[in-house]
Protein backbone atom coordinates (compact mmCIF):
# COMPACT_ATOMS: atom_id res chain seq x y z
CA UNK A 1 0.00 0.00 0.00
CA UNK A 2 2.85 2.39 0.75
CA UNK A 3 4.35 1.71 -2.65
CA UNK A 4 1.01 2.35 -4.34
CA UNK A 5 0.52 5.60 -2.42
CA UNK A 6 4.04 6.75 -3.30
CA UNK A 7 3.44 5.92 -6.97
CA UNK A 8 0.16 7.87 -7.01
CA UNK A 9 1.88 10.85 -5.38
CA UNK A 10 4.61 10.88 -8.03
CA UNK A 11 2.06 10.62 -10.86
CA UNK A 12 -0.02 13.44 -9.36
CA UNK A 13 3.05 15.67 -9.16
CA UNK A 14 3.98 14.90 -12.75
CA UNK A 15 0.47 15.67 -13.96
CA UNK A 16 0.31 19.00 -12.12
CA UNK A 17 0.30 22.36 -13.86
CA UNK A 18 3.22 22.71 -16.30
CA UNK A 19 3.50 26.44 -15.70
CA UNK A 20 3.16 28.66 -12.66
CA UNK A 21 2.71 31.85 -14.71
CA UNK A 22 0.12 33.45 -16.91
CA UNK A 23 0.25 36.60 -19.01
CA UNK A 24 -2.21 39.50 -18.97
CA UNK A 25 -1.65 41.90 -21.89
CA UNK A 26 -3.33 45.07 -23.16
CA UNK A 27 -2.74 47.05 -26.35
CA UNK A 28 -2.84 50.86 -26.42
CA UNK A 29 -4.90 50.88 -29.64
CA UNK A 30 -6.57 47.97 -31.41
CA UNK A 31 -7.63 50.01 -34.44
CA UNK A 32 -5.26 52.14 -36.53
CA UNK A 33 -6.82 54.48 -39.10
CA UNK A 34 -4.78 55.40 -42.17
CA UNK A 35 -5.55 58.81 -43.68
CA UNK A 36 -3.82 61.05 -46.23
CA UNK A 37 -1.71 62.56 -43.43
CA UNK A 38 -0.73 59.23 -41.85
CA UNK A 39 3.01 59.15 -41.13
CA UNK A 40 3.10 56.01 -39.03
CA UNK A 41 2.16 55.21 -35.46
CA UNK A 42 3.79 53.68 -32.40
CA UNK A 43 1.63 51.31 -30.40
CA UNK A 44 2.43 50.11 -26.90
CA UNK A 45 1.69 46.67 -25.51
CA UNK A 46 1.47 46.56 -21.72
CA UNK A 47 1.36 43.40 -19.68
CA UNK A 48 1.99 41.66 -16.38
CA UNK A 49 3.13 38.24 -15.30
CA UNK A 50 0.78 36.76 -12.73
CA UNK A 51 0.83 33.46 -10.86
CA UNK A 52 -1.45 30.84 -12.34
CA UNK A 53 -2.17 29.69 -8.81
CA UNK A 54 -2.27 32.04 -5.84
CA UNK A 55 -0.10 29.66 -3.83
CA UNK A 56 2.51 29.23 -6.56
CA UNK A 57 5.46 31.66 -6.44
CA UNK A 58 6.73 33.41 -9.57
CA UNK A 59 10.19 32.68 -10.96
CA UNK A 60 11.83 35.82 -12.33
CA UNK A 61 13.92 36.90 -14.15
CA UNK A 62 11.88 36.46 -17.33
CA UNK A 63 12.36 37.02 -21.03
CA UNK A 64 9.60 38.13 -23.37
CA UNK A 65 9.20 37.88 -27.14
CA UNK A 66 6.41 39.65 -29.04
CA UNK A 67 5.75 38.62 -32.66
CA UNK A 68 3.51 40.93 -34.70
CA UNK A 69 2.47 39.53 -38.10
CA UNK A 70 0.47 41.40 -40.72
CA UNK A 71 -1.88 40.14 -43.46
CA UNK A 72 -0.55 37.25 -45.52
CA UNK A 73 0.43 37.92 -49.12
CA UNK A 74 2.12 36.06 -51.95
CA UNK A 75 5.20 38.04 -53.03
CA UNK A 76 8.06 37.56 -55.46
CA UNK A 77 11.76 38.29 -55.50
CA UNK A 78 13.74 38.49 -58.73
CA UNK A 79 17.43 38.06 -59.33
CA UNK A 80 19.00 40.41 -61.84
CA UNK A 81 22.10 39.61 -63.83
CA UNK A 82 24.08 41.50 -66.41
CA UNK A 83 23.65 39.89 -69.83
CA UNK A 84 25.36 41.51 -72.84
CA UNK A 85 25.65 44.76 -70.92
CA UNK A 86 21.97 44.83 -69.92
CA UNK A 87 20.54 44.05 -66.48
CA UNK A 88 17.65 41.58 -66.81
CA UNK A 89 15.65 39.33 -64.48
CA UNK A 90 17.05 35.83 -64.79
CA UNK A 91 15.41 33.97 -61.90
CA UNK A 92 12.26 34.44 -59.82
CA UNK A 93 11.17 32.99 -56.49
CA UNK A 94 7.64 33.24 -55.08
CA UNK A 95 6.99 33.48 -51.34
CA UNK A 96 3.61 31.93 -50.53
CA UNK A 97 1.47 33.61 -47.87
CA UNK A 98 4.34 35.52 -46.30
CA UNK A 99 3.44 38.17 -43.70
CA UNK A 100 3.30 41.64 -45.25
CA UNK A 101 4.52 43.02 -41.91
CA UNK A 102 6.63 41.18 -39.35
CA UNK A 103 8.17 42.47 -36.12
CA UNK A 104 10.05 40.34 -33.62
CA UNK A 105 10.36 42.35 -30.40
CA UNK A 106 12.19 41.18 -27.28
CA UNK A 107 13.91 42.42 -24.14
CA UNK A 108 17.28 41.12 -25.39
CA UNK A 109 18.60 39.37 -28.51
CA UNK A 110 16.52 36.26 -29.18
CA UNK A 111 19.64 34.11 -29.51
CA UNK A 112 20.28 34.76 -25.81
CA UNK A 113 16.75 33.84 -24.74
CA UNK A 114 16.60 30.19 -25.85
CA UNK A 115 18.62 27.66 -27.82
CA UNK A 116 18.38 27.41 -31.59
CA UNK A 117 16.14 24.34 -31.54
CA UNK A 118 13.53 26.12 -29.41
CA UNK A 119 13.73 29.30 -31.50
CA UNK A 120 13.25 27.33 -34.70
CA UNK A 121 10.35 25.30 -33.34
CA UNK A 122 8.53 28.40 -32.04
CA UNK A 123 9.45 30.53 -35.10
CA UNK A 124 11.15 33.22 -33.03
CA UNK A 125 13.36 35.62 -34.97
CA UNK A 126 13.49 36.61 -38.63
CA UNK A 127 15.92 33.78 -39.34
CA UNK A 128 13.55 31.19 -37.86
CA UNK A 129 10.18 32.40 -39.12
CA UNK A 130 8.71 30.06 -41.73
CA UNK A 131 8.47 31.62 -45.20
CA UNK A 132 7.46 28.90 -47.67
CA UNK A 133 8.65 29.37 -51.24
CA UNK A 134 7.28 27.97 -54.45
CA UNK A 135 10.07 26.11 -56.19
CA UNK A 136 8.68 24.60 -59.34
CA UNK A 137 5.57 22.60 -58.42
CA UNK A 138 6.54 22.34 -54.73
CA UNK A 139 6.07 24.71 -51.80
CA UNK A 140 8.52 24.39 -48.91
CA UNK A 141 10.58 26.41 -46.47
CA UNK A 142 14.28 26.85 -47.19
CA UNK A 143 17.41 27.29 -45.12
CA UNK A 144 17.85 30.72 -43.57
CA UNK A 145 20.89 31.58 -45.74
CA UNK A 146 19.02 30.92 -48.99
CA UNK A 147 19.93 33.92 -51.21
CA UNK A 148 16.32 34.61 -52.22
CA UNK A 149 15.16 34.49 -48.61
CA UNK A 150 18.01 36.75 -47.48
CA UNK A 151 17.23 39.24 -50.25
CA UNK A 152 13.50 39.20 -49.48
CA UNK A 153 14.02 39.85 -45.74
CA UNK A 154 16.57 42.58 -46.52
CA UNK A 155 14.21 44.42 -48.89
CA UNK A 156 11.31 44.23 -46.43
CA UNK A 157 13.58 45.43 -43.62
CA UNK A 158 14.75 48.40 -45.68
CA UNK A 159 11.10 49.43 -46.12
CA UNK A 160 10.49 49.20 -42.38
CA UNK A 161 8.05 46.31 -42.77
CA UNK A 162 10.30 43.65 -41.20
CA UNK A 163 12.32 44.17 -38.04
CA UNK A 164 13.92 42.31 -35.18
CA UNK A 165 14.63 44.43 -32.09
CA UNK A 166 16.17 43.06 -28.92
CA UNK A 167 15.51 46.29 -26.99
CA UNK A 168 11.84 46.94 -27.81
CA UNK A 169 10.54 45.17 -24.67
CA UNK A 170 11.23 46.73 -21.29
CA UNK A 171 10.53 45.16 -17.90
CA UNK A 172 9.38 48.03 -15.67
CA UNK A 173 9.43 45.64 -12.72
CA UNK A 174 10.34 41.93 -12.62
CA UNK A 175 6.74 41.14 -13.64
CA UNK A 176 5.47 44.28 -15.45
CA UNK A 177 6.55 44.99 -19.02
CA UNK A 178 5.90 47.22 -22.02
CA UNK A 179 6.65 46.64 -25.70
CA UNK A 180 6.89 49.32 -28.41
CA UNK A 181 5.31 48.29 -31.72
CA UNK A 182 6.27 50.68 -34.56
CA UNK A 183 4.01 50.89 -37.61
CA UNK A 184 5.60 52.71 -40.59
CA UNK A 185 3.73 55.04 -42.95
CA UNK A 186 3.57 52.32 -45.62
CA UNK A 187 2.05 49.74 -43.28
CA UNK A 188 -0.38 47.40 -45.14
CA UNK A 189 -4.04 47.44 -44.17
CA UNK A 190 -5.72 44.40 -42.70
CA UNK A 191 -5.78 42.28 -39.57
CA UNK A 192 -2.62 41.79 -37.48
CA UNK A 193 -1.92 39.03 -34.99
CA UNK A 194 0.16 39.62 -31.85
CA UNK A 195 1.74 36.60 -30.21
CA UNK A 196 3.41 37.03 -26.80
CA UNK A 197 5.69 34.36 -25.34
CA UNK A 198 7.19 34.37 -21.84
CA UNK A 199 10.43 32.50 -21.13
CA UNK A 200 12.25 31.51 -17.97
CA UNK A 201 15.73 30.04 -18.25
CA UNK A 202 15.26 29.28 -21.94
CA UNK A 203 11.91 27.53 -21.56
CA UNK A 204 8.54 28.95 -22.56
CA UNK A 205 6.36 29.15 -19.46
CA UNK A 206 3.36 31.18 -20.66
CA UNK A 207 1.81 32.81 -23.71
CA UNK A 208 -0.90 35.22 -24.75
CA UNK A 209 -2.44 36.57 -27.95
CA UNK A 210 -3.92 39.85 -29.08
CA UNK A 211 -4.82 41.53 -32.38
CA UNK A 212 -5.12 44.87 -34.10
CA UNK A 213 -6.61 46.16 -37.33
CA UNK A 214 -5.24 48.73 -39.77
CA UNK A 215 -7.88 50.35 -41.98
CA UNK A 216 -8.08 53.21 -44.46
CA UNK A 217 -10.51 56.04 -43.75
CA UNK A 218 -11.74 59.12 -45.59
CA UNK A 219 -11.13 59.65 -49.29
CA UNK A 220 -8.45 56.94 -49.33
CA UNK A 221 -10.99 54.31 -48.31
CA UNK A 222 -13.50 55.60 -50.87
CA UNK A 223 -10.95 55.43 -53.70
CA UNK A 224 -9.76 51.98 -52.65
CA UNK A 225 -13.33 50.64 -52.50
CA UNK A 226 -14.14 52.15 -55.89
CA UNK A 227 -11.05 50.63 -57.49
CA UNK A 228 -11.86 47.21 -56.03
CA UNK A 229 -15.63 47.08 -56.50
CA UNK A 230 -16.07 49.12 -59.70
CA UNK A 231 -12.86 48.61 -61.62
CA UNK A 232 -14.22 49.54 -65.07
CA UNK A 233 -15.87 52.77 -63.93
CA UNK A 234 -12.82 53.65 -61.82
CA UNK A 235 -10.51 53.22 -64.82
CA UNK A 236 -12.81 55.27 -67.06
CA UNK A 237 -13.04 58.08 -64.50
CA UNK A 238 -9.27 58.08 -64.01
CA UNK A 239 -8.68 58.34 -67.77
CA UNK A 240 -11.15 61.23 -68.06
CA UNK A 241 -9.48 63.01 -65.14
CA UNK A 242 -6.05 62.64 -66.74
CA UNK A 243 -7.35 64.02 -70.05
CA UNK A 244 -9.00 66.95 -68.29
CA UNK A 245 -5.87 67.81 -66.29
CA UNK A 246 -3.76 67.67 -69.45
CA UNK A 247 -6.17 69.92 -71.36
CA UNK A 248 -6.44 72.36 -68.45
CA UNK A 249 -2.66 72.54 -68.14
CA UNK A 250 -2.25 73.27 -71.83
CA UNK A 251 -4.79 76.11 -71.57
CA UNK A 252 -3.19 77.66 -68.48
CA UNK A 253 0.38 77.50 -69.72
CA UNK A 254 -0.33 78.18 -73.40
CA UNK A 255 1.80 80.84 -75.02
CA UNK A 256 -0.03 83.16 -77.39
Amino acid sequence: MRRIALTLLIVAAACGPASAERLVVSLSNHRVEVTSSFTGEDLVLFGTVEPDNARTPLRPPYDLVVTVAGPRETMRTRRKERVLGIWINTETREFVRAPSYLSILANRPVTEIANQEVLRRLQIGLDNYLMPQRIGPDVADTVRDDPFRVAFVRLETEQGLYREDGTAVTFLTPTVFRAAIPLPANVPTGSYSIDVKLFAKGVQVAGANSALEVIKTGIEQYVADAARDHGLLYGFATALMALFIGWFGSVVFRRD
